[in-house]
C-alpha cells in the first residue's frame, strides 16, 4: 500500500475505487461484485458521491432505455426497480410563437418499451443491489484530489479538507481529507467532472478526438390537474423560442400522480451572449400549448445541469495509467435519441469487466496500470455501434435548424454508412463579440407560470456551508470585469441557470460577484466562459442541490 501522499491525512486501500455515484459508476460497482461472485474472489470496491446521499446530484429528463439494466439486472422488475410509467405515445412538434405542428416522429425518438423515471430514484435503487453485493458507498465525500506516484500515475484520490473557512484557514472544526489508493480508479462523474477534467488534460487524452460539446437541460416538475394530465405521453419540440441557428428543443413527459416532467435544453455553442438558457425555459412556457398544459397546475420542484453532446467523435481516449473513464465523464450520450442513462450504464459495465480481467492477470501489476482491454471490448460493444451511427446527426445543426434535420433524416435512412466523420468546435469559442449582437427582451416572471432564478433556486434544496472557500475559482479575477464585460457584455450573468454570477457597483465601479451558495453544480460555467477563466470544483462535504425524485 503507497504511503499517504500528505502525512496529515489517514488512508485506506481498495481494489477498484469509483468517483461517482450515478448510474455509470453505480453500475459498474454491481458488475464488478457480479464477476467476484461469478469467479469465488472478493475485490474490494468503493464509491464516492459527492451528493449528500445517493441520487441528490442526479438530474435527467428522463426517458429510460432498458437494454443495458435488462444486461446488468435481467431481473429487475422483480427486484423492485422503480420503472412503472410505461411510455405510451410519442409526439414531434415544430412551435412557432403561437402554432405547433406535427412532424414524422424519427426512429432514434420511438420510445415503445421505455420508460418514464425518476434519475434520483433509479440512482438509489441501484445503490441497493451494490450494498447488497458488497460495495461500500460513502455519499457527502467529494473526491477533490487525484493522486499520483513518482512515475504520473493515478494510484487513487482524497476526499477534500472540512474546516476551511473564507479566508483559506483552518478553523477549530478542521478535519483533514482521506486518502483512499486503488489498483484502479474509475472516474464516473458525470457531465464535465473536474477530476475528469483534470486527468483529460494532464494525459492529453483528447489529442485524438474532437472536443466535446455540451447543451444545458433546464427542468421543472408540475403536478397537473387530472383532466391534462396523459400518463406515458412523451412529447419532443423544435423550433420556437430558439432561432434557426441555435441549437435547443423542449420535453414534456407525463409521469404518474399527476407529474409532468417539462423541461429545456439550449446547445452550449450558441453565439448571442445575451442569450439566457434560463429565460428562454420561462419563455417556452408562454406558448398557449403549455400554458393550457400548466393552467391550474402547481410547480414542485426545479434543477439544472450540463449534457455532453459531443458523440463518439468527441470521446476521449478511455483509459490513462491507474484508472478510466466512464458515463458522462467520457460522454456516452446519444443525442438523437434524447438518452444517455443506459448508455452510462452500459459503459460502466465494459469499463468493470475489462478492469475486473485485468486485475486477475498475473502480470498486472499493483498500481500504476492501464487497462488497455477497455477500448477494444468498447468497440466491440453494441454501445459503440449505437453512437456510430448518429455520429453525425448533432454536428450538422451548425449550419442551422432544417439543413441539420434534412441531414439528420438522410444519415437516419442510410446516410450513417459513409465513411465521413464531421467535427466539432469548442462551445466557449463560439460566442460573437456583443457589439454585434441584439439584446433579447425577456418577459418579466409573473410568479406563477415563470420565475426568477433564485425563486427557482429554492426548490432545489442547496446548501452549502456559509464559511468555506468558494468552489466556483477565477484563474485572474481582472477578467470578468476587464475583458468579458466589454467585449461579451459577461454572459455569466446570463447563461448561469442559478444566479449565480452578477455585475454589481460598488464605490461607482463594477465589480464581478460570485454568489457560490447558489450553485446548483450545473457546471456550465465552466465550460461556456469565453475566457475559460472559471474553474469549477467541489465544495466541502455533500454541498450541492438536494434533487430527491427529479
Amino acid at each position: 500500500m503507497p504511503d499517504p501522499i500528505r502525512p496529515d491525512r489517514e488512508s485506506m486501500e481498495y481494489d477498484v475505487i469509483i468517483v461517482g455515484g450515478g448510474p455509470a459508476g453505480l453500475s459498474a460497482a454491481i458488475r464488478l461484485k457480479q464477476l467476484c461472485q461469478e469467479t469465488n474472489l472478493n475485490f474490494s470496491v468503493c464509491v464516492l458521491e459527492k451528493g449528500s446521499e445517493i441520487g441528490a446530484h442526479l438530474l435527467s429528463g428522463a426517458v429510460f432505455e432498458t437494454r443495458a439494466l435488462d444486461e446488468l439486472i435481467p431481473d429487475w422488475k422483480e427486484k423492485g426497480a422503480p420503472l412503472t410509467c410505461e411510455a405510451k405515445k410519442d409526439k414531434f412538434l415544430f412551435m412557432t410563437e403561437k402554432l405547433s405542428f406535427r412532424l414524422p416522429n424519427p426512429p432514434q425518438m420511438h420510445n415503445h418499451g421505455n420508460y418514464i423515471i425518476s434519475l434520483g430514484e433509479l440512482g438509489r435503487w441501484l445503490a441497493e443491489q451494490a450494498e447488497a453485493l458488497g460495495v461500500e458507498i460513502f455519499p457527502g465525500f467529494a473526491a477533490a484530489e487525484v493522486l499520483y506516484d513518482d512515475k504520473g500515475a493515478v494510484i487513487g484520490v482524497a476526499t477534500g479538507d472540512m474546516g476551511i473557512n473564507k479566508e483559506g484557514e483552518k478553523t477549530d472544526a478542521f478535519e483533514p481529507g482521506m486518502e483512499l489508493h486503488a489498483r484502479q480508479t474509475m472516474f464516473t462523474e458525470g457531465c464535465h467532472g473536474s477530476l475528469s477534467k483534470e486527468l483529460i488534460d494532464k494525459y492529453d487524452l483528447r489529442a485524438n478526438s474532437q472536443p466535446q460539446t455540451y447543451g444545458l437541460g433546464i427542468k421543472e416538475v408540475w403536478e397537473v390537474k387530472p383532466e391534462n394530465h396523459d400518463q406515458g405521453s412523451i412529447t419532443h419540440t423544435v423550433g420556437w423560442p430558439m432561432d434557426n441557428k441555435t441549437y435547443g428543443g423542449s420535453w414534456i413527459y407525463h409521469m404518474k400522480d399527476n407529474l409532468v416532467s417539462l423541461g429545456y435544453v439550449v446547445g452550449l455553442d450558441y453565439q448571442n451572449p445575451y442569450l439566457s438558457p434560463y429565460e428562454e425555459m420561462q419563455r417556452f412556457k408562454t406558448h398557449p400549448q403549455i400554458v393550457r398544459l400548466l393552467d391550474g397546475a402547481k410547480r414542485v420542484s426545479y434543477g439544472a445541469r450540463a449534457l455532453v453532446e459531443g458523440g463518439l467523435q468527441s470521446l476521449p481516449q478511455l483509459t490513462f495509467p491507474g484508472g478510466v473513464l466512464a458515463g458522462d465523464s467520457a460522454g456516452f450520450l446519444n443525442v438523437p435519441k434524447i438518452k444517455g442513462n443506459h448508455a452510462a450504464i452500459k459503459s460502466g459495465m465494459i469499463a468493470a469487466e475489462s478492469v475486473f480481467t485485468c486485475l486477475n492477470l498475473p502480470e498486472t501489476p499493483q498500481y500504476g496500470w492501464e487497462c488497455d482491454r477497455y477500448k477494444a471490448n468498447f468497440e466491440s460493444s453494441w454501445l459503440h455501434k449505437e453512437l456510430y451511427k448518429v455520429r453525425n446527426i448533432r454536428p450538422a445543426f451548425r449550419w442551422g435548424l432544417w439543413a441539420g434535420m434534412a441531414h439528420a433524416a438522410f444519415q437516419t435512412f442510410g446516410g450513417w454508412m459513409l465513411p465521413y466523420t464531421m467535427k466539432h468546435h469548442a462551445d466557449h469559442a463560439q460566442l460573437t463579440k456583443a457589439d454585434k449582437c441584439t439584446p433579447i427582451d425577456y418577459p418579466k416572471p409573473d410568479g406563477v407560470l415563470t420565475f426568477d432564478r433564485l425563486t427557482s433556486v429554492q426548490l432545489t434544496n442547496t446548501y452549502h456551508a456559509e464559511d468555506q472557500p468558494s468552489h466556483l475559482v477565477l484563474n485572474d479575477p481582472n477578467v470578468p470585469i476587464a475583458h468579458n464585460l466589454p467585449n461579451y457584455a459577461e454572459p455569466a450573468q446570463r447563461y448561469c441557470p442559478a444566479a449565480v454570477y452578477e455585475i454589481i457597483e460598488e464605490n461607482g465601479e463594477k465589480k464581478f460577484q460570485i454568489n457560490a451558495q447558489n450553485c446548483i453544480h450545473c457546471k456550465t460555467c465552466d465550460i461556456k466562459d469565453p475566457s475559460q477563466n472559471i474553474k469549477w470544483t467541489v465544495p466541502q462535504g455533500g454541498g450541492g442541490p438536494n434533487y430527491g425524485s427529479m
